[in-house]
């Protein structure tokens, strides 16, 4: 992540989750996109296969509604903090076997944005009175997404 981009991620954690990040934060954020954007990506590609498409689309993506709203919340507040385009660097997927279509590549970024949105309202979830999360909240925080993601 761009040293530049620091100030951009502490803002939307505060203004999110009324959280304090540091760099160790970061790169546990940074780790946690990757892999949920990867996960959702696999599932994609697998419902691709099934309907005999060598294309992912965005309608492959498994989008839950909640995470939908999530996207929503993002988009109002990216006119505020401006992550969109730091989330289009964080936003890489894996190899896959089936190419991304141009807009399910485009969508990414907010997808990443709304997860970030659901992570920053589930710390909360888990304690209430956090401000500067610990790696047992990130570890709570990750397993919860597991479980659903």
């Amino acid at each position: 992540m761009p040293v530049s981009a620091i100030p951009n991620f502490e803002r939307f954690f505060r203004i999110e989750g009324g959280l304090d990040v540091d760099k160790d934060d970061l790169k546990r954020y940074r780790d946690f996109i990757g892999g949920k954007i990867h996960d959702l990506l696999v599932v994609a590609e697998a419902t691709a296969k099934a309907n005999i498409r060598d294309v992912i689309e965005p309608w492959d993506l498994p989008i839950t509604k909640g995470l939908q709203e999530r996207i929503h919340e993002f988009e109002k507040i990216d006119e505020d903090v401006e992550l969109e385009p730091i989330l289009e660097q964080l936003a890489t997927w894996p190899q896959l076997d089936l190419a991304l279509s141009d807009e399910t590549q485009a969508g990414l970024p907010a997808v990443a944005g709304g997860l970030s949105v659901a992570l920053a309202h589930l710390f909360t979830i888990i304690d209430p009175t956090v401000k500067n999360p610990s790696t047992a909240h990130w570890e709570r925080a990750f397993r919860t997404f597991r479980l659903l993601l």
